[in-house]
C-alpha cells in the first residue's frame, strides 16, 4: 500500500517567505538603480524611456504565458531554476557595454574624485535641461556610403537568350538580397555610438525580461496549489508582507554599500557595477531555497477560462472599472517616478546612500500600512480608501518637482503608506467585492497587470519623452496635475455608480456553519428514530407471523 506523504504547512510558509524576502531583495539590489546606469552609460531620456516601456510589454505578454506552459508541461522547477540563473548571467552582460562618452561615466559624488575636463577634450555634463540631451546628428551622406558599398558589388551580365529565364530570375533575387543585406550593415556602421549603444541595451533588457519574467507567477502558482491541496490556501496571503521587507533591505543595503566605495573599482570598473553584481550574488542565494520550494500540480485543467472570466467579472461592475482605470492611471504616474526620480535626486547632489535610504522608507511605509487598513477602511470605505491612495501619490509627484537638497526627499517617501499601500488595499477589496469563488486571485492579477505592466509601459514611453522636451521637474508636476484631477473626478463618478455585492458562498458557508449544523443533527436524529422505528415494528410483525 502506498504511503500518503504528509505535507507540513508550517514549513512550506517558511520556505515561501524566505524564498520571495530573497529574490526581491535581489531586484531591488539593482532595478531601482537601473536607469541611473544608463544615464551614466550616455543614453537620452526618451531611449531610457524606450527599454523600460518594451521591458514592460514583454513582462505583460509573457509572464502568463510562461506560467500557462509552464503547468501543461509539468516544468515549474525547471523553469524557476533556470530563470534565477539566466536572467542573472544576462544581466551581468549589461557591465560588457562601454558608454558613449567615457566622460558620462565618471559622474562621482565625491568632490575630490571627480574628473577634471582636459582642455581639449570638454566634459560633458547631464543636466535637466531638455535642450542640452542633444544626440549626434546622423551623417549627411549616409545614403551616398551606402550607395559607394553597394556599388562595388560584381554586375553578372546575364544573356537572356542563352540562359534560362528563371536562373536570370533567380540571380537577380541573390543580387537584390545581398544589395539589402549591406544597406542594411552600412547603415549600422554609419550609425552614432549612442544609437549603437541604445540598440544593444535594449535588445540585452529584452533577453533578459525574457528570462526573468516567468520566475514569479510560476512559483506564485507551484506554491498556492500546494497549499490549496492542503486546505491551506487562505495561509498563502501572509507571504505578501516578505517581498516588500526583501525589498527594503536590497535597495537599503546595496545603497549604502555603493556609497562606501570610490568612484572606480578593480581597475577602472565604475563602482555602479556592483549593483549588478549583488543581483547576481543574493540571487545565487536564493536558488538553494528554490530547489526545496515544494510545488505541487492540479492535473484537473479547469473548464472556466480564469482570465476571460475575470475580465467580464470587471467589466460587469461600474465601480470594478473605475478601479481598474485609477490602476492604469496610477501604475503610469508610479513608473516614471520609478524611472526618473533618482535622476532628479542625483541633480539635487543626491548619493547612492540618500537613493537607498529614501526608497527603503518608502517600502517600509507601505509595508506598516495593514496597521491601519482596518480603522481606515471602516471609516472611509474602499471607494475613498482608493481616492486617498490617488490623492497621495499626486502629492508625493508635486512635492518631487521642488527637491531643493540630498535628504529633501524623506518627508514624501512617508506618504508610500497611502499612494502604495492605501491603494493596494482598496484593490483588494474590491476584488473580494466582485470575486465569485475561486476568482479571487485571478482579479487581483488583472488589476497587477493593468498597473505594473500596461500602465508602467504606458508611463515609461510618455514619461521619457516628456523628460526630453520638458525636464524633470513638468514631468512630476504634469504626472502630479493628471492624477489629482482624476481624485477629482473619482468620487462623483463612484457616487452615480451603484454598489453590487455579490454573494460569496465559501463565507456565506463558513459564517452559518453553526447555525446548518444544529438543523441538520436534529434532522438526522429524527430520520434515524424514524428507520429504527420501522425496522422495530417491522421485527414485531414478522415475529408473529413464525409462532403457530
Amino acid at each position: 500500500m502506498r504511503k500518503t506523504k504528509q505535507i507540513n504547512v508550517k514549513q512550506t510558509l517558511a520556505l515561501a517567505r524566505a524564498f520571495h524576502f530573497l529574490y526581491s531583495c535581489a531586484k531591488s539590489c539593482l532595478l531601482p538603480f537601473l536607469t541611473l546606469y544608463f544615464r551614466d552609460l550616455g543614453l537620452a531620456p526618451e531611449m531610457v524611456g524606450i527599454i523600460m516601456g518594451t521591458k514592460h510589454i514583454i513582462s505583460l505578454l509573457w509572464q502568463p504565458l510562461s506560467s500557462l506552459l509552464a503547468k501543461m508541461y509539468n516544468k515549474r522547477r525547471a523553469v524557476i531554476h533556470g530563470s534565477v540563473v539566466c536572467s542573472a548571467a544576462v544581466a551581468l552582460v549589461l557591465l560588457l557595454f562601454p558608454p558613449a562618452n567615457l566622460q558620462t561615466h565618471n559622474i562621482c559624488n565625491d568632490s575630490n574624485l571627480r574628473s577634471t575636463p582636459s582642455p581639449r577634450e570638454p566634459q560633458l555634463k547631464i543636466s535637466t535641461d531638455p535642450s542640452s540631451w542633444s544626440t549626434i546628428p546622423f551623417p549627411a551622406n549616409k545614403t551616398d556610403v551606402a550607395e559607394d558599398r553597394t556599388s562595388q558589388l560584381p554586375v553578372e551580365t546575364t544573356n537572356n537568350t542563352e540562359e534560362p529565364k528563371n536562373l536570370v530570375r533567380k540571380k537577380k533575387h541573390k543580387r537584390e538580397a545581398e544589395e539589402g543585406q549591406l544597406d542594411f550593415l552600412s547603415s549600422l556602421k554609419v550609425m552614432d555610438v549612442q544609437h549603437q549603444l541604445f540598440f544593444l541595451v535594449l535588445i540585452t533588457v529584452s533577453i533578459w525580461e525574457l528570462m526573468a519574467a516567468p520566475l514569479e507567477w510560476t512559483a506564485d502558482d507551484g506554491l498556492h496549489d500546494y497549499l490549496d491541496f492542503a486546505d491551506a490556501s487562505d495561509r498563502y496571503s501572509s507571504t505578501g508582507l516578505w517581498p516588500l521587507l526583501g525589498a527594503a533591505c536590497g535597495v537599503g543595503g546595496a545603497g549604502f554599500l555603493v556609497s562606501r566605495l570610490n568612484c572606480s573599482i578593480l581597475g577602472g570598473t565604475s563602482k555602479t557595477a556592483v549593483h549588478f553584481f549583488c543581483y547576481a550574488g543574493v540571487s545565487a542565494l536564493a536558488l538553494p531555497i528554490a530547489a526545496f520550494l515544494p510545488l505541487y500540480l492540479n492535473k484537473q485543467q479547469s473548464k472556466v477560462n480564469r482570465p476571460l472570466k475575470a475580465i467580464q467579472l470587471v467589466r460587469g461592475s461600474q465601480r470594478a472599472v473605475l478601479c481598474a482605470a485609477t490602476a492604469l492611471i496610477m501604475g503610469a504616474t508610479r513608473s516614471t517616478v520609478d524611472n526618473f526620480l533618482l535622476w532628479q535626486m542625483r541633480d539635487h547632489d543626491s548619493t547612492e546612500l540618500h537613493m537607498g535610504v529614501s526608497l527603503s522608507l518608502a517600502l517600509l511605509s507601505q509595508a506598516a500600512f495593514p496597521l491601519l487598513a482596518a480603522r481606515l477602511t471602516r471609516l472611509l470605505g474602499s471607494g475613498r480608501v482608493l481616492a486617498l491612495g490617488a490623492a497621495a501619490l499626486g502629492l508625493q509627484c508635486l512635492y518631487y518637482s521642488f527637491l531643493w537638497g540630498p535628504w529633501a526627499v524623506l518627508p514624501a517617501q512617508l506618504f508610500s503608506c497611502f499612494s502604495c499601500g492605501a491603494f493596494w488595499w482598496a484593490v483588494k477589496v474590491h476584488s473580494n467585492d466582485i470575486a465569485t469563488p475561486g476568482m479571487e486571485r485571478s482579479i487581483k492579477r488583472l488589476y497587477n497587470i493593468l498597473s505594473l505592466d500596461f500602465g508602467g509601459a504606458l508611463g515609461s514611453f510618455a514619461g521619457g519623452f516628456v523628460v526630453r522636451w520638458c525636464g524633470l521637474d513638468w514631468l512630476f508636476r504634469g504626472a502630479a496635475v493628471v492624477v489629482i484631477l482624476w481624485c477629482v473626478c473619482l468620487p462623483l463618478l463612484q457616487w452615480n455608480a451603484p454598489r453590487q455585492y455579490r454573494i460569496n458562498y465559501s463565507r456565506l458557508l463558513a459564517a452559518d456553519a453553526s447555525e446548518a449544523s444544529d438543523s441538520e443533527s436534529e434532522e438526522e436524529r429524527d430520520w434515524l428514530d424514524k428507520a429504527m422505528e420501522d425496522d422495530g415494528s417491522k421485527k414485531r410483525n414478522y415475529g408473529r407471523t413464525l409462532k403457530p
